[in-house]
């Protein structure tokens, strides 16, 4: 096995505390495949802030960021020129052109095409498109989108404007969630005026996978600064199935 040449991006936690449910074998059966289901158990959010991350609901410098839905992708450059790419912890054979994951090497080349990627260094991103999760973004090519970018993109305004209850945020997550990469790189106005003049809202944006939290005050201060919330990690994504 090849050893990775950088570490692997750090696994993020979530903000609320997660705890095993059992699903009922006759719910296993109806719905494992459609949720991905490993085994009848899923782990859900509970109405628990996780011991120290009490700053992402309480810290007004928190932001919210949308968490795009493909694969995570580290690159290494040196000198303009690409080192190293790694999916995770596995290395990926740049130099493979026949059967290699040439995916992974056109979403590179797009980002390079946008100018989102940096000279130097080793740099952290996901990989969306057509290949990846179902293509929820309906893209044409694939595309590595660092997550350098998505801090200056893909920020929720709404984050803070409402009461951080759990029953606030899990609404928000399974009704208004909307994905901001799709309304942008579509060029989707969530809002549009119809023949009458009267303001609608655009509704066929698909919701966000999730949101990561940030708060760079606290990275500069050496202290965690960053959690993910996923909309699977609440009850309502399982529809269909009590618990």
């Amino acid at each position: 096995m090849t050893e990775t040449r950088f570490p692997d991006f750090p696994k993020l936690e979530c903000p609320y505390i997660r705890k095993n449910f059992t699903v009922d074998s006759e719910y296993f059966k109806m719905y494992g495949s459609k949720y991905n289901m490993r085994s009848p158990q899923v782990y859900l959010c509970v109405d628990e802030v996780n011991p120290g991350y009490e700053w992402v609901f309480e810290d007004e410098d928190t932001i919210a960021i949308e968490k795009l839905n493909g694969t995570n992708i580290g690159i290494e450059m040196q000198n303009k020129r690409l080192i190293s790419v790694q999916n995770r912890q596995n290395v990926v054979d740049i130099n493979q052109i026949v059967g290699g994951r040439w995916e992974y090497m056109s979403g590179i080349f797009m980002a390079a095409e946008k100018g989102y990627i940096k000279p130097e260094g080793v740099q952290y991103g996901e990989l969306i498109g057509p290949k990846l999760q179902g293509n929820p973004y309906g893209l044409d090519r694939h595309l590595w989108y660092p997550f350098d970018q998505s801090l200056i993109s893909l920020k929720y305004n709404s984050w803070g404007k409402y009461p951080k209850t759990f029953q606030v945020i899990q609404d928000w997550f399974q009704y208004k969630l909307l994905s901001i990469f799709y309304q942008k790189w579509n060029k989707i106005h969530l809002f549009s005026k119809n023949e009458e003049g009267s303001t609608m809202m655009i509704l066929n944006i698909p919701l966000a996978e999730g949101v990561v939290f940030y708060n760079l005050r606290r990275r500069e201060q050496g202290k965690e600064w960053r959690a993910k919330l996923r909309r699977d990690m609440f009850p309502f994504f399982y529809e269909g199935i009590k618990f």
